[in-house]
């Protein structure tokens, strides 16, 4: 008997049928959350398909990114979801999202570089498996300064080091396969409404395959080149603190037409959360197989927790010996105290500001998950429901859709499934987009 195609190939199975003009794809989820992740790896076990999930430079680096973890932890973290979800081993494929300089910025590029270098090697080591390099930001010694736009040549030539740095920790039965380009904006999104983001052109698209093209054959990764199987693009896409920029194919069809049978390769779609059923549907019969979600995610995890800390306000609130999560409040408490990941998108003073930081379709809440005392109140929101009865009048008031499922049957009304079928409902929608079946190659 054959042994099972790897990940790595059933992702290639999915773009060649993309590159053919089916309407194929895949769901790439960008988030380190556990609760996240479990859904996702629960998901996936369910349609016996591919789950494709990548960690960002920010999140998780060699010194710990905002989640605290090295890609080794994070890979074995992921693993061991997946088992425990049912999910085989070879249906998992581990990536790498936006990995280069643009975390230390602030450094001199030589520095900065290193940093990068040193983390793409730790996330091949670790297994990941689809890497996205992107070393289009300048740092503090380029022109223009931290976060800003490279030149295409500068920017390829950074993407080539970092890609000799992947194929130098690479073994022979463990390459990986390359995803090359960014979008815009910058990474964290937009700070403020508008016309939107402009769709990127084909030639600069055209542009950007050739040079690089030429640089990988010019550094010898003739080998690696061929192993590069997407370019991120923009194709008019963006979300922001309260609104979202959604698909025009007609505004994108330029973009399209400039890479479907010239080169042999897929669009990348990043910032695709928040987008309707119909949009997705757009973006992959377009071609953009590779659909990033991230926000959207841990948005929706942070509906179905706030929804049951109401359902636990209800039921206990009134009881002298059950101390509340207060789970709201200290998740607050901890954005207020460390405004970080906040402050460069919201003025001090805003009289809306608390409900802006968690209520946000930009979801700067992500951020502070990890963080002990935020931890703490959903371990203490899940103990204080473990075993309680959640009415159904309670459970129409507070979390109506997954109230249907459980009159239909369909559902157990306990804490941990509401959370994991609130967030699986944001993968049903990109599930569908990618096509019935299109992960089971």
């Amino acid at each position: 008997m054959n042994p099972p195609a790897t990940a790595v190939e059933r992702l290639g199975a999915i773009l060649s049928a993309s590159r053919r003009g089916d309407a194929a794809g895949v769901t790439s989820v960008c988030s380190a959350h556990p609760l996240v992740l479990d859904a996702a790896a629960r998901h996936a076990a369910a349609r016996g398909s591919l789950l494709c999930v990548e960690s960002t430079a920010s999140q998780v680096n060699h010194q710990g990114g905002y989640t605290g973890l090295r890609p080794s932890e994070f890979a074995r973290s992921m693993r061991e979801i997946a088992r425990t979800a049912g999910l085989p081993g070879h249906l998992v494929l581990l990536g790498g999202d936006h990995l280069g300089p643009y975390p230390w910025r602030d450094a001199s590029a030589a520095e900065a570089m290193d940093h990068a270098a040193t983390l793409v090697r730790e996330c091949v080591t670790a297994g990941y498996r689809k890497i996205h390099l992107d070393a289009s930001m300048g740092c503090a010694d380029d022109p223009g300064g931290p976060g800003t736009s490279l030149d295409d040549e500068t920017a390829l030539a950074r993407t080539v080091a970092l890609c000799r740095a992947a194929e130098d920790a690479a073994s022979d039965h463990g390459r990986p396969v390359y995803v090359i380009g960014t979008e815009v904006p910058t990474p964290g999104g937009e700070r403020a409404d508008g016309a939107g983001p402009k769709v990127t052109p084909g030639a600069a698209v055209r542009r950007t395959l050739t040079l690089a093209r030429s640089a990988f054959a010019a550094a010898r990764l003739d080998d690696a080149w061929s192993r590069v199987v997407a370019v991120v693009a923009q194709p008019g896409v963006e979300f922001g603190d309260g609104f979202v920029h959604s698909y025009d194919p007609a505004a994108a069809a330029e973009l399209v037409a400039s890479v479907r049978g010239a080169w042999p390769v897929v669009f990348e779609a990043h910032s695709t959360d928040y987008q309707t059923p119909a949009a997705l549907r757009g973006l992959v019969a377009d071609g953009f197989a590779i659909l990033k979600v991230g926000p959207w995610l841990t948005f929706a995890l942070r509906e179905a927790l706030f929804a049951l800390e109401a359902v636990e306000r209800d039921l206990l609130g009134g009881r002298d010996d059950v101390a509340l999560s207060r789970l709201r409040e200290t998740l607050v408490a901890e954005m207020l105290a460390d405004p970080r990941h906040w402050s460069a998108y919201y003025r001090p003073g805003d009289e809306t500001l608390a409900a802006r930081l968690v209520y946000s379709y930009s979801d700067r809440c992500r951020y502070y998950w990890a963080r002990r005392e935020p931890s703490a109140a959903v371990a203490r929101l899940f103990t204080n429901l473990e075993g309680v009865h959640i009415p159904l009048e309670l459970l129409s008031q507070h979390l109506p859709t997954e109230y249907e499922k459980v009159r239909a049957g369909d559902l157990a009304p306990a804490h941990a499934e509401l959370v994991r079928v609130h967030v699986a409902a944001v993968l049903d929608a990109y599930a569908a987009a990618c096509g019935a079946g299109a992960s089971r190659v």
